[in-house]
């Protein structure tokens, strides 16, 4: 069994604390969080041990959770990597690209697993749809949560629009041509509504759409491609593909396809583990949250805000 600790226990960090109290492959040793109200709350909710440092956490453990902010990430990983620990980090893996590299020639020589958090890649809509999904000519995501005052100023780009990033990055097989992007401020002081195209050399176009202000939240993905057209909902886990079916008449064929609803961060967690124990690369590695890095900051370069549509006197 592997002995693993988690850095963070804001509202994520809680919840892999949770999952990995239930992950037979893991025996959780503890948790560090310099917030002193997040550590007694979830040390007498959950009965966790915590650190009253993060060195001692590391000391006493074979793998590492860092879920704290990306400015962060690259200090952490580094401590835990140079002390022989394997370590899963939350997406973005780092706050530059630059440091990201540093990470992956550190793991390479360490010869440790590092997995990187982008829970999507998990998903089992996702996962239903991946053997299906062949040279997408098209895709078109719209990522929204509803409004929320407390989370006004949350990075559309890195922290939403991040997730659909990284699947059409894993999905075509290409180099990106050009970024365009659009910005609007609607309420808060960064764009509360971004939309980016981007364009491959291979001719696949993705048109990306994230909101952080919308009245729903929706979590959707469609894949066009030739006589196929596949549409992926994150949000409850369906997976619709639409065909084309030629006979006396061409008609568009219509296939749920059956999915085994399950959570998707736990998921990732076990594979982190099973790359551990079986010594294989983690489906998610550095050079993936890299690329999505890379991508996420083209977009956030190419941003064009337009005014505010909030009137003040």
């Amino acid at each position: 069994m592997l002995k693993i600790g988690v850095i963070g226990a804001g509202n994520l960090g809680e919840s892999h604390i949770r999952l990995l109290k239930g992950i037979s492959d893991f025996e959780l040793v503890g948790f560090y969080d310099a917030n002193q109200s997040y550590k007694d709350r979830i040390s007498s909710q959950l009965n966790v041990h915590s650190f009253n440092n993060y060195e001692e956490l590391i000391h006493h453990v074979d793998a590492v959770d860092i879920v704290k902010p990306s400015i962060s990430h690259f200090d952490y990983a580094v401590n835990a990597i140079k002390k022989s620990k394997h370590v899963f980090i939350e997406k973005p893996v780092t706050n530059t690209v630059d440091e990201a590299k540093q990470l992956l020639q550190l793991a390479e020589e360490a010869n440790v697993k590092v997995q990187v958090g982008h829970v999507e890649r998990f998903n089992p809509a996702f996962k239903a749809a991946l053997p299906y999904i062949s040279n997408p000519k098209f895709i078109e995501t719209h990522r929204m949560i509803k409004f929320d005052a407390k989370t006004a100023d949350i990075a559309v780009v890195m922290d939403l629009m991040s997730h659909d990033l990284d699947i059409i990055l894993s999905v075509v097989n290409s180099n990106i041509k050009s970024i365009k992007a659009k910005g609007v401020k609607v309420v808060g002081n960064t764009p509360d509504i971004v939309n980016a195209v981007v364009e491959f050399d291979n001719g696949c176009v993705a048109n990306l759409t994230a909101s952080r202000i919308s009245l729903i939240d929706e979590r959707i993905s469609k894949f066009y491609q030739k006589d196929a057209h596949i549409k992926i909902d994150y949000l409850s886990q369906e997976t619709s593909l639409f065909s084309l079916k030629e006979n006396s008449k061409t008609e568009i064929c219509v296939q749920k396809l059956k999915i085994n609803k399950e959570n998707a961060v736990k998921l990732e967690l076990e594979e982190f583990a099973s790359s551990i124990i079986n010594d294989t690369a983690p489906k998610v590695g550095i050079h993936d949250g890299s690329l999505m890095l890379d991508a996420a900051f083209r977009v956030a370069e190419k941003l064009q805000f337009s005014g505010s549509l909030i009137q003040t006197n």
